[in-house]
C-alpha cells in the first residue's frame, strides 16, 4: 500500500479545494493515486465543487439549535450575503446545527468526518459540498461548539441581527434562571465584553495597562503613580470583563450585582460562569 504523505494531501487540496481530512481519506482510499482519488471525489459529487471550493467565503450566519441537554450553536459561511439570506442556505445551517446538537460531536473535524443521518451514504462534509453544487458558492461550515445543560445550570442564548451575532451565557447554581441569563446574553451582544472577569484577563494584558497607565503620569509620586495606575486597570475591567460592566437595561448595577439579587430573591446561589459571543467571521 502507498503511503500516504502531507504532500499528496496537500496536492490534492491545491487542486480540488476540499478540506485536508477529506483528501486524506480519499488518498487512502485510491491507495495514494491522485487521479484515482480526484475521479472517486466527483463520483461522490464532491469535484464538480472544486472551483467554486477555493474562493473565499466571508459571509456567513449562526444558528443554533437544543436537543434534550444539549445546545448547539455553529457558523456556516458562503460567498455573499445575498446566498446567506437564501432559503435553502437557511435550511442547511438549521439542519447542521440540529445535527450537531443530536449527535454530540468531538471536534469540527470528526463531525465532518460523521455520517449525515438523513444520507448515511454521505459524510456531513460530502453533504456540505452538495449544497455547494445546488447554490453555486463555496459553503463551509466554520465552527461549532457544545453547551451541556445541568440540573445547577441556566444557559440562555440571543441571536442579534439575524443570526450575525449570536451569544450564550451560563450560571451556575440553579436551572430556573434562562430569563436572566438570556437577559446577560442581550448585554453580551450589545456591550462585547472580552473576558469574563478580571481573573481571567491574562497578566501580560493587564501589565500592558498598566505600562499605558504609568506613561500618561509621568513625573509625578511613586504612590500617587501607584494609585492612578490601579485606578486606570480598575477602569479598564469595568470596560472589558463582563462581570464588572453595568448592565444595558440599568446602568445602576453591574452584571455580577444583577445576578447577586437574582440569587437573593431566588434564595438560590447563583454564578456566572461563561459566555459565548460569535460574530460572522470573527
Amino acid at each position: 500500500m502507498t503511503a500516504v504523505t502531507a504532500a499528496m494531501i496537500k496536492e490534492l487540496r491545491d487542486r480540488t479545494g476540499i478540506s485536508m481530512s477529506v483528501c486524506k481519506s480519499a488518498l487512502e482510499e485510491a491507495n495514494g493515486d491522485m487521479e484515482l482519488a480526484i475521479s472517486n471525489l466527483r463520483k461522490k459529487g464532491m469535484a464538480s465543487a472544486v472551483k467554486k471550493e477555493g474562493r473565499a467565503a466571508n459571509e456567513g450566519m449562526i444558528a443554533f439549535a437544543e436537543d434534550g441537554n444539549t445546545i448547539a450553536i455553529v457558523e456556516v459561511n458562503a460567498e455573499t450575503d445575498f446566498v446567506v439570506r437564501n432559503d435553502r442556505f437557511k435550511q442547511f445551517l438549521d439542519e447542521i446545527a440540529q445535527e450537531v446538537a443530536r449527535t454530540k460531536p468531538a471536534s469540527l473535524e470528526a463531525f465532518l468526518k460523521q455520517p449525515y443521518s438523513k444520507d448515511p451514504s454521505l459524510t456531513i462534509d460530502e453533504h456540505r459540498a452538495t449544497q455547494v453544487q445546488a447554490i453555486g458558492e463555496n459553503i463551509q461550515i466554520r465552527r461549532l461548539v457544545l453547551l451541556e445543560k445541568t440540573p445547577t445550570k441556566s444557559i440562555g442564548v440571543y441571536s442579534h441581527l439575524g443570526g450575525k451575532i449570536v451569544t450564550a451565557v451560563e450560571l451556575e447554581g440553579s436551572n430556573d434562571a434562562e430569563g436572566l441569563a438570556k437577559d446577560i446574553a442581550m448585554h453580551v451582544a450589545a456591550a462585547s465584553p472580552e473576558y469574563l472577569n478580571p481573573e481571567s484577563v491574562p497578566s501580560n494584558v493587564i501589565d500592558h495597562e498598566k505600562e499605558i497607565a504609568k506613561s500618561q503620569v509621568q513625573g509625578k509620586p511613586a504612590n500617587i503613580v501607584d494609585k492612578i495606575v490601579e485606578g486606570k486597570v480598575n477602569a479598564f475591567f469595568d470596560t472589558v470583563c463582563l462581570s464588572r460592566q453595568k448592565f444595558i437595561k440599568d446602568d445602576a448595577v453591574s452584571i455580577t450585582e444583577l445576578v447577586e439579587q437574582f440569587a437573593k430573591a431566588s434564595g438560590k446561589p447563583l454564578k456566572l460562569v461563561n459566555f459565548i459571543r460569535w460574530n460572522v467571521g470573527g
